[in-house]
């Protein structure tokens, strides 16, 4: 079993237990050089906001993609558009990814944007 088989592993289980809560699920994506976050609906079938290093207002005044700073901006501006879209509640969906690093800053920026979670 490879590394990315065992996340995908560990991703399918906690969105079992996040789909049985109901409500919205904040999900990311790490790439080598982004990072992607989303906001679905409770079932899965809407995307009601996202944020990523590729957009130009995130962009903005990073030296890349691929750190903690970027994760930061990444977290408060998805917390921001959650927001303006309604969600004040969400389930964070870490896609099997451990809570460390940039997966953590940005859970982290985005509680201080004002999700809870």
């Amino acid at each position: 079993m490879n590394k990315n088989i065992a996340r995908l592993r560990r991703a399918k289980s906690t969105r079992s237990h996040i789909r049985d809560l109901g409500v919205a699920r904040l999900t990311v994506l790490r790439t080598g050089q982004h990072l992607y976050a989303q906001v679905f609906t409770a079932d899965g079938s809407k995307v009601l906001a996202s944020a990523s290093t590729l957009q130009a207002d995130v962009k903005e005044g990073l030296k890349n993609g691929k750190n903690s700073d970027a994760a930061a901006k990444v977290g408060r501006m998805v917390a921001e558009r959650a927001r303006a879209a309604g969600i004040e509640k969400v389930a964070f969906d870490r896609s099997g990814y451990r809570y460390h690093g940039r997966i953590k800053v940005l859970a982290d920026a985005a509680r201080e944007g004002g999700l809870q979670f």
